[in-house]
């Protein structure tokens, strides 16, 4: 009981410490070197542009689960594409603080997950969403995957003196950001910490290519009959939720 409560507050002060960072790397990089540039643009900063965006859209999937109300949903995954993230960070807070005290100290990540009201789907409009679902993480493994292969071959190593800009840096950190949070996410799912460290690791250096392959081999895991959202969590809340 005691950990969940801490895992909880540590949850909190994480985003809120991540949030700080990336307001304060926007804020510096605006004093010190401007407003970003087309111009600066790179092969490279464009390739993590985009998989920053395969990962909002992501996390602006889990949001639209969540929200009950569409104009709620429609409005965060507005500022997730706008504020990056920064939205996600104040988003993952908030739903940690209207945790009552008995979630906090059961499962506060199984409760941050989950949405109060839940969706009725007929069993065609499950098998329908689930094999969409199936389709759209491959597709998304598949295409960042083409991207980064690509890339390296026409543009060489990520790893160049001369790709670090200083706006580059800020995206790299906002890209960071939401992978840590997606991190954070396997790790509630996994029960293995090896497999956890493995795939930490490769969300972090391979973004949506990791991401969307693991979601993927996680949907593969559903029956046919299970609705897409309980990809969201581990096992044995999986087996909680079919009951």
């Amino acid at each position: 009981m005691g950990s969940s409560s801490s895992l909880a507050t540590a949850l909190k002060s994480l985003f809120v410490v991540l949030g700080c960072l990336v307001i304060g790397s926007i804020i510096y990089t605006l004093l010190t070197d401007g407003f970003p540039s087309f111009k600066e643009l790179n092969p490279w900063m464009v390739v993590n542009l985009i998989d920053f965006y395969v990962h909002v859209f992501v996390i602006g999937s889990w949001v639209v689960y969540k929200e009950s109300n569409w104009i709620n949903a429609i409005l965060w995954v507005v500022l997730l594409v706008c504020l990056g993230s920064l939205a996600t960070c104040v988003y993952i807070v908030l739903q940690l603080l209207k945790l009552s005290t008995q979630e906090s100290l059961q499962d506060p990540i199984y409760f941050v997950l989950l949405r109060r009201q839940e969706k009725n789907e007929t069993e065609q409009q499950r098998k329908c969403s689930l094999l969409t679902a199936r389709i759209l993480s491959l597709a998304l493994s598949s295409l960042m995957l083409g991207i980064l292969i690509y890339t390296s071959v026409t543009d060489g190593s990520p790893v160049r003196r001369d790709l670090f800009t200083p706006w580059m840096i800020v995206e790299i950190i906002e890209f960071f950001v939401n992978a840590i949070a997606l991190s954070v996410w396997v790790a509630y799912k996994e029960s293995s910490w090896l497999s956890v460290a493995i795939l930490t690791i490769l969300i972090n250096l391979s973004g949506g290519t990791t991401t969307c392959a693991y979601i993927a081999v996680q949907l593969f895991r559903l029956s046919s009959e299970d609705p897409v959202y309980l990809v969201l969590f581990s096992n044995r809340n999986r087996q909680k939720k079919r009951e």
